[in-house]
């Protein structure tokens, strides 16, 4: 049988878990997570609109197979351990049996250790669903058409688990951290609703508003 007809029976997706893409938000920034998932915030930018774009083919859920390989496309997945859930881009099933999960994202090729936990997350699913080992997965960068490899190596693993804690923390106390500004904010889809610059600085908003109302 394939795993795809022989998952693990005793384990179903719970109804509060996370979504695996908040923990790449995240770790992104906690500040632009908390405005997702506690303020309910969703915003669009030219690399959202190309993100959305790169993912066309690998959204329309089915497989196919290329050279020996199936490719298993928008796959769901879930770890009841982790109180994940979400999908794969592509599963690739080898002919012995291993999975490989492989992320689409729109930019070149660069490593972001936002990428590579969100996709250690999936493996970590994959494991806990197919109760086979996940040892390595990899990100298609569109903008260069490269593939790079991720190994799920302890330390990979570690990062990944120790940031689905505290993401699930961040939601369970339903506060929103004060903003951090950085370069990488003017990049962010949620800018112009986080204003990093003034919410970075606490002191100068309350000036501010103090101001304002004795306008």
């Amino acid at each position: 049988m394939t795993p795809m007809e022989n998952p693990n029976p005793s384990v179903t997706p719970s109804a509060d878990a996370l979504p695996l893409s908040l923990l790449n938000d995240f770790l992104y920034c906690p500040r632009r997570a908390a405005l997702k998932v506690v303020e309910g915030w969703w915003g669009e930018n030219m690399h959202t609109v190309l993100g959305e774009l790169g993912h066309e083919h690998t959204d329309l859920p089915g497989f196919e197979v290329a050279k020996g390989v199936k490719l298993l496309r928008a796959l769901p997945v879930f770890s009841e351990r982790l109180g994940l859930s979400g999908k794969c881009d592509i599963v690739e099933q080898h002919r012995d049996g291993s999975l490989c999960p492989v992320e689409y994202k729109k930019g070149k090729r660069r490593q972001f250790e936002n990428d590579d936990a969100q996709l250690c997350a999936q493996a970590l699913c994959l494991e806990e669903m197919f109760g086979r080992p996940v040892l390595c997965g990899a990100i298609f960068h569109a903008a260069s058409k490269r593939r790079r490899e991720v190994e799920f190596t302890k330390a990979l693993r570690e990062l990944t688990e120790g940031a689905v804690t505290e993401l699930r923390r961040l939601v369970e106390a339903r506060v929103v951290p004060l903003a951090v500004f950085k370069p990488a904010c003017e990049e962010c889809s949620l800018y112009q609703i986080c204003l990093p610059e003034i919410t970075s600085r606490p002191d100068h908003l309350a000036r501010a508003a103090e101001q304002l109302f004795q306008a």
